[in-house]
């Protein structure tokens, strides 16, 4: 596919390419991948700038999306990348493995550091989500911190690099510019900029900024961070689709395929009727989510890797609020189970209170079934992020449900997230849905398809 930049992606991609140390804050949905990427490809292989590059994500970001993006492009075939996940012996072999791009989790990266120690060899650092390197404390900060001196180039990926508060900056900023603009150590940012707001005799629990501080900050680290929210590009459309690809660890792979194949081996496609084709790949998709139900109605549990990508997507909105549709009962079961462990607002869309308290900014996870959210609800108050965790066949619903941020008195761009199992049945649902067609005659032929591929292998 050709890759034609909007006029802010041309921008970010000349800022990457001239600013050895930059964050660059676009919110979720804006190509901050393909963006990267492209000033990657030019620095690498057209002027020859840059070597051995390192991406650091979250674990599921790591496993799929960087490989992905660069798939889709035409102009970025030339990219290799080598996955440094897994034990031990897989990281290191895939560390010796000749590429132009490691993509390891941020977990690992006080691992990689002590691995190389003073003989670390990437002159280009790209982390994605940089928020989560905004701990002064983490491990995974001292380590980047410590080979600091041996990177040539550090991009930061974040849509909210301050989530918390604008002392949330300085960790991130101190990897860029080694303490340059906010200070050496937090403790003199924090007295310069800060006072205590909530605290005891002893102890100082939160701070605010002082007078003008927030401005100050925002001039001191202007130069390096290029700073875009989706709704101040009237180029983009309205709407913006950001699929999440997710890769089946092993194990979860070998149990979908193994279900998959039991199933679809004791059907024939030339009898299978629209009934019988529901009935299959209602339970394929239940499949890529992760659990599905038995004969008995109980919940089987297969996998949770497209439950960790969603508390991963999740984290990465940095308390953004997101309306997410589920399919099945037990979607939303584990969901709200994965969810107690955070300090989210969640709650399910039952009542109007519901929907008044969302459009009050007063929830963080609208948690809803299509065919009871799809029509009639006014919810673009209460924000702009849309998460399929499961989708189902049905256009109307499909289309209908994403109305219910996108429509009159939105003052944002709404950012549609779909999250699809590579190889999965889920991407035969997302064609049908682009495609706008019958997607009763999608359901059967992507079955039929599957069908055949099953008894083939």
């Amino acid at each position: 596919m050709n890759f034609t930049p909007h006029n802010y992606q041309r921008y970010c991609i000349e800022r990457v390419l001239d600013t050895p140390a930059l964050g660059l804050l676009l919110d979720m949905g804006l190509g901050k991948t393909v963006i990267t990427l492209t000033a990657v490809n030019d620095l690498k292989y057209n002027r020859f700038a840059v070597n051995k590059i390192l991406v650091i994500a979250p674990k599921k970001v790591a496993e799929s999306t960087w490989v992905k993006e660069a798939s889709k492009w035409d102009h970025l075939k030339l990219l290799r990348f080598s996955t440094v996940l897994g034990s031990q012996a897989k990281r290191i072999k895939s560390l010796n493995t000749p590429a132009d791009i490691y993509v390891i989790n941020r977990e690992n990266v006080p691992w990689l550091v002590e691995y190389y120690k003073n003989a670390w060899p990437f002159d280009m650092v790209i982390v994605d989500e940089f928020s989560s390197f905004k701990n002064h404390q983490a491990k995974r900060f001292k380590s980047l911190k410590w080979v600091r001196p041996h990177i040539k180039r550090i991009v930061g990926l974040t849509g909210t690099p301050a989530p918390n508060g604008m002392l949330d900056l300085w960790a991130q900023v101190y990897l860029l510019d080694g303490g340059e603009r906010l200070g050496k150590t937090i403790t003199g940012f924090r007295e310069r900029y800060f006072e205590p707001d909530q605290r005891n005799r002893d102890r100082v629990f939160t701070y605010s900024p002082k007078q003008g501080a927030d401005e100050r900050i925002q001039q001191l680290i202007g130069d390096i961070c290029v700073s875009m929210k989706a709704e101040d590009y009237l180029e983009l459309p309205d709407i913006v689709f950001n699929t999440v690809p997710i890769i089946l660890d092993s194990k979860a792979e070998k149990a979908y395929n193994k279900l998959e194949t039991e199933m679809l081996l004791q059907v024939d496609e030339t009898t299978i009727d629209a009934g019988s084709a529901a009935v299959l790949t209602n339970k394929l998709l239940q499949l890529c989510n992760g659990a599905v139900y038995d004969e008995e109605r109980n919940v089987v549990n297969i996998h949770d890797c497209k439950l960790e990508a969603f508390m991963e997507l999740i984290e990465g909105l940095n308390g953004k609020p997101a309306l997410v549709f589920y399919n099945f009962q037990h979607d939303k079961d584990r969901i709200k189970k994965a969810l107690v462990k955070t300090n989210l607002r969640v709650r399910e869309l039952k009542t109007p209170q519901d929907e008044t308290d969302w459009n009050n900014r007063e929830i963080d996870i609208l948690l809803a079934h299509p065919a009871s959210a799809a029509y009639g609800l006014n919810l673009q108050q209460g924000g702009n992020h849309v998460v399929w965790f499961g989708l189902n066949w049905s256009l109307e619903l499909y289309q209908q449900a994403n109305k219910r941020l996108h429509r009159q008195g939105q003052t944002e761009k709404v950012i549609i997230h779909h999250l699809t199992v590579s190889g999965g049945v889920d991407e035969d649902v997302v064609r049908a849905l682009e495609n706008k067609t019958n997607t009763q005659d999608d359901l059967m032929a992507a079955l039929k398809a599957r069908i055949e591929r099953v008894k083939g292998e």
